[in-house]
Parts: C-alpha cells; structure tokens; sequence
C-alpha cells in the first residue's frame, strides 16, 4: 500500500493565504483522495492496479495460451469471434467471474503455438439484456485498424515475433520545457496522411534545430473520427493505426530520446466517443459501464460521454492507461485535455469564472473528478518520478499545479490559457495605436504564485479552421501575394513580420516557465487547418503543414523561422524560463508603447509604437557594468530594417530610474524587440 502523510497546508497557505478560507474543504477533498488510495492499496496493491492492462484485454501467456479478460456487468454473456475461429459467434464463450468480469483462456493449437496469431482481426460479441448479440472492440485493446470495406474499426491482434526495443535512456526532465506541439497526421506538405516514421526522419530534425526540447503528440490515441483531432478517442490503449504501427510509434520515441528531447502524450481523460460498435460507449450493453447514466454522463457541447471518476473500474482503466503510455511506449508525461470540464459539474460551459475562490471551493467542483486528478499526478510522480503532467484548465483553479501532499492538484504546469485569447482580441478588435500596454503585462504576468504556467502565443486551437493564426490575423491574405523576397516589402507584410516575433519574444520572456507553439506557427503558416470531412469534399488540402515555405530562400518565412529558432536558442543559454523570478516589469509605458523588464540575468525591452522610434530612451537596470545587444527583432536575418548597431556597448550609469539601482540610454525602433545581457 502507497501510504501519503496528511496534507502539508502550511506551505500552501504560505503561498497563498486566501486559501485559508477554504482550508477545511481542503483537507475534507483530501481525506477522499486518501481514501481512495488506502481503497486501491488494499484490495490488490497499486503497481497491480496501474498495470491492469496486462491481465484485462487479450494476451498470449508464456505457455502460448491467450488469456481474455473482460469488465462487462451489464452483459449477459460475451463471446470471442475472428480470423481465428472464422468468425464463429458462439464458439468461444467467456466464463462469468465475480463482480462483472468474464474470462476466456484459449489453449495452445496443435503446434503449441498461440490460437490466434499476430495480425487477426477479433470482436467481442456482447449478449446484452435485451437477448441481441452486438459486436463491440476490447476496452483494452493495443492496435486497432479500419478495413477498406468499413468505416467500423477492427481490433487487430498485435502480437509480432519480434518487438521494438528501446535503445535510448530517458532524458532528464528540462526545466525550461520549451515544447513543440505536433501531430503526426498533419506534418508533412502531401495530401495525405503522415506517418510515425516520416515525423522521425523528416520533421524531428527541424524540431531539434529549431531548439525545442519537448514535444507533444497530438491524436495518438485512437480515434476513429480524423476530424476529431484525437479528441473523440475510441481505443484508450491503442496508438492510431492511421500514422503506422505501435513499434513505428516507439521508434519515434526512442529516436526522441536519443537526441534529448522529451516527449508528452496529448492524453483525453475529460470525455469518450459515443460510438459503440468501434468505441467505449455501452460496451456492455448499458449507458453506464464507465461513464455516469443519463445527463450526467453526456458532455452537449462536445456530444461525448463523461467518465463516472466515483467508479473503482473507471479508475482502473484510467490509471492503468496513464501508467500503460509512460511504461510501454516511454512517454515522459502528459498534457492533460479538458481539465475544466473534469473538475466542473457545470464542466466550464457558460462559466466566465470571476476568480472568486468560492467559485473553487464551492459545490460546482466535483470532488471525485479532482480526486481523480489527484490520483493520477500522485501516481505518475510516484512510479515515474521525471515525468511531467501540464493541465489544461481555464478556471485557474488554486493549487491546481502544486503537489498533491499539501492538498493541490499534483500537476506541475498549467497552459496560459488567457495568453492567445488576448492577442487575438487586440489583432481582431483594435488598432495597434489603441493597445493597452498596461493590460497586456498585467495578462501576461498574471498567475499563481509559484504554479508553473507554461506560454503560448498561439496553439492548434488559434489553427483550427474557424480561427485564425497570429500570422493570418497579422497579414490575411498578402502571405499568398506577397511574402516573396523578390516582390516589394508592403507596410501590411512589415508590420506582420514585426508584430509576430514582437509577440512572441514578449510571451516567451515574460508568460510562464515554459512554452509551446504548435507545428508551422513559428514561420507563420499561412493556412488554417481543416481535416478531411464531409464538409470539404475530404479535402487534405488544409491538413498539412507546408514545412516547403520556411525552406524555400525566396520566401519570407524564412525569417520568422530564423527568428524563432535564435530565441529558443538564446533562452537555452540564460534560461529565463526556469528562472527563481517571474520577471521584473520596470516600464511599462502606455503612450511611448514601450515595455521594459528584466529577467535571468536579461533586459527585455520593447517598443510596440507602430510609426516612434525613441533616441536615447532611459531604462533601468538592476546590475551595473557594460551591456551588448544579444538579439534584435529588427535584424536583418529576421527580416527586419536593421537599426541597430550590434556592435555598440551599452554601459550603465549609477543614477537610479523606473525602481532599478541603475540606468542606461538606449535607442528603441518602432516595433522592435531587443534583449541587452551584461557583458
């Protein structure tokens, strides 16, 4: 049994002291997680419990008998039918164990060698109450597959004589996590559907060069619906077949890891797929199973199926699922979908969420899905104690990203959320002239004392079709005319070019202790992205990522690409993101448009002023001595004017200005950003 000593508040309430207010509902939510802990240790041990993908599911044992074992209380009877048995419906029934579970062991045949064999296509026959035998896929399956002649996905028996094996350590686990958002389908310029191994060998060299450390897979689970972007998930323990085989899938990793850098599932722990013949919906015949009965178990706005967080079997096969891709395929952690609709009765629909800490701590929070997070961070960090887990919450709950031994949420990062909704509302509401500067630092800086957040301008949700990207809202449609080096520079494509690597050195200094920007965004793709479906004519046209633009020297991408890679570059060396401060803001001037701040050892400054540049502008700074210039947003390799001389020192004077012990006089371009280190 996995014992946890009372929660440690005084930390916490150090912290943050509103949260004394709501010091007892604390310690009540953690007492259940207690619990249901000290519940899982005692009934069959908790390394037993998170490895139930083992003994659930189909099996080959070492005497080369398959094992079959199934959680299915509302059925009646299930039966085992396939390649194997040439589709015979009744032949292979399962045995009715204690509390709901069904069992089939099937001998060897008549060669010793296991009955059904790597590559069989399977279903399980569900006998429900209504006396109707329907076909349903294994929860527990590893690998799934379409046939040609279906929409409805077949479980294919993986079982192949010889597995991947790892070659590769783990990396350790970056703190300054710069991530790489990416899906496999999307990442190559063809019309058509990627694969594992095309994003190993073409695309995981960009990431490395680019200075990322981390990435994040998108839509591995399996999904039967593409368009779903893997959030609609049908198999919880199967990798999309649609990219290439499990073993493809760990090679990726494994290549991952060999060059350093780290890798998060994107991983749907919020809601289901209502499809039944090919998902988990009513697989034993029943509206309940895993998920809550009637309108408690339906999402409206994403028509999914909500998980039942106070069911012992829910738990087992959502732990065990956590603990299956850290294990088998050595995934380095998870970014967790849709956590405010787990903590949430009312799941964040129609909720604003003022910060009133009542809105927290109140009835609205469902104490078994918390605990379920809970659960599940205490347990990642337990038995894999480098993984990382991000939440992506809206609410801001409190003590949401701290651990789960003084009574917070266990994850270690939550996304920025509010970061991209504001450039959005500035680039499609106001004037460059109108910005609020002030607001603009108080949304970027405004988080929870050491809660880790990590930035993003922009992810796959200002990409999807719908939306638009920064760029897209920057230039619109002159990225088709006129992002040719060899046709003029028009005021739209300048200002374009500026404001998005403005934008982005701002959220990357000063937005969290870590980053992420989605696949093409850091060149400024120019498209949106729509998958294949009814509505397009199953166009691949827009789901793709056209990595040709930033190659090509004609083309101005280039630049926003040079830019991107010399600022995850330079943050590799003074490491701001994982920096003890947040960040020191000194100026932040609403009329001059100009923001000034200090951080790791930098000084940031910035001059968001559409058509001023400023001569001898006065900054403060905090350190004395001689200052050089270590990037410059307006240089020429990122497309800018070049108006700066890099080659000009900057010393400090020791008369103080803006809060610093010191200053200095520095010339400021219209839209441009500049990073100064001490020499």
């Amino acid at each position: 049994m996995l014992s946890v000593s009372p929660p440690e508040l005084s930390n916490l309430l150090k912290l943050d002291p509103y949260l004394k207010l709501h010091e007892n509902e604390i310690k009540r939510r953690y007492q259940h997680f207690n619990q249901l802990l000290d519940s899982i240790g005692s009934n069959e041990g908790i390394k037993g419990f998170l490895e139930s993908y083992k003994q659930f599911g189909i099996h080959v044992e070492p005497d080369n008998s398959v094992h079959c074992l199934e959680w299915a209380p509302g059925a009646e009877g299930l039966f085992l039918k396939g390649d194997f048995n040439d589709w015979s419906t009744i032949s292979h029934p399962y045995k009715k164990l204690d509390f709901g579970k069904w069992e089939l062991i099937i001998p060897p045949d008549s060669n010793g060698k296991p009955a059904i064999k790597h590559g069989d296509r399977l279903k399980i026959g569900i006998l429900t109450k209504q006396g109707i035998i329907e076909d349903r896929i294994s929860p527990w399956a590893n690998y799934v597959v379409q046939p040609e002649t279906s929409i409805i996905y077949d479980q294919v028996f993986y079982n192949p004589e010889k597995s991947y094996t790892f070659k590769s350590s783990k990396p350790s686990p970056p703190t300054n996590i710069k991530i790489y958002e990416s899906h496999v389908g999307i990442s190559s310029p063809e019309y058509k559907v990627a694969t594992y191994d095309y994003f190993r060998e073409k695309v995981l060299p960009r990431i490395k060069k680019q200075g990322y450390n981390a990435i994040q897979l998108m839509a591995i689970m399996e999904h039967a619906y593409y368009a779903s972007f893997g959030y609609q998930v049908t198999s919880y323990f199967a990798p999309s077949s649609r990219y290439g085989t499990p073993d493809e899938l760990k090679h990726l990793i494994d290549e991952c890891h060999s060059q350093g850098i780290y890798v998060l599932l994107d991983i749907i722990h919020s809601h289901a797929c209502k499809n039944v013949a090919d998902g988990l919906n009513r697989f034993d015949g029943t509206n309940g199973h895993y998920f809550h009965d009637g309108p408690k178990g339906e999402h409206t706005l994403w028509d999914s199926r909500l998980f039942n967080y106070s069911n012992y079997e829910t738990l087992r096969f959502l732990l065990s699922n956590c603990h299956y891709w850290l294990e088998e395929f050595k995934f380095d952690g998870f970014r967790f979908d849709g956590v405010t609709s787990i903590l949430y009765h009312s799941h964040g629909i129609g909720h604003g969420f003022s910060g009133d800490y009542n809105e927290y701590f109140g009835l609205n929070t469902d104490t078994e899905s918390f605990n379920y997070l809970q659960l599940a961070n205490h347990l990642i960090h337990t038995f894999h104690p480098n993984a990382i887990t991000i939440a992506e919450d809206v609410s801001g709950m409190p003590a949401l990203c701290r651990p789960v031994s003084e009574g917070g949420g266990g994850f270690d990062y939550r996304l920025g959320m509010a970061l991209p909704d504001k450039w959005i509302e500035l680039l499609k509401e106001q004037r460059d002239e109108d910005w609020d500067i002030g607001n603009i630092i108080h949304t970027l800086t405004n988080r929870r004392w050491k809660e880790k957040t990590i930035a993003y301008a922009e992810s796959h949700d200002q990409a999807l079709v719908g939306d638009k990207t920064i760029a897209f809202w920057l230039m619109d449609k002159e990225m088709y005319d006129n992002m040719s080096t060899l046709t003029p520079l028009t005021d739209t494509i300048s200002r374009g070019l500026a404001l998005h690597k403005m934008i982005r050195l701002l959220t990357h200094g000063l937005g969290g202790e870590g980053w992420l920007n989605f696949m093409g965004n850091e060149f400024g793709h120019p498209e949106w992205l729509d998958f294949p479906r009814a509505g397009n004519n199953s166009s691949y046209h827009y789901a793709r990522r056209q990595y040709n633009l930033v190659d090509d020297d004609l083309l101005r991408y280039k630049f926003l690409g040079n830019f991107d890679r010399a600022m995850n570059t330079l943050e590799e060396k003074y490491r701001w993101l994982n920096a003890d401060d947040s960040g020191y803001v000194s100026w932040k001037h609403q009329q001059d448009k100009v923001v000034v701040f200090e951080r790791s050892q930098c000084l940031f400054v910035f001059n968001f002023h559409p058509t001023k540049s400023f001569p001898d502008y006065k900054v403060g700074v905090h350190e004395p001595g001689k200052y050089n210039m270590i990037l410059d947003s307006d240089s020429a390799e990122f497309g800018g004017f070049q108006r700066l001389d890099h080659s000009v020192d900057f010393f400090t004077s020791p008369e103080d200005f803006a809060g610093r012990a010191n200053s200095m006089m520095i010339y400021i371009p219209s839209r441009t950003g500049i990073i100064f280190a001490r020499k």
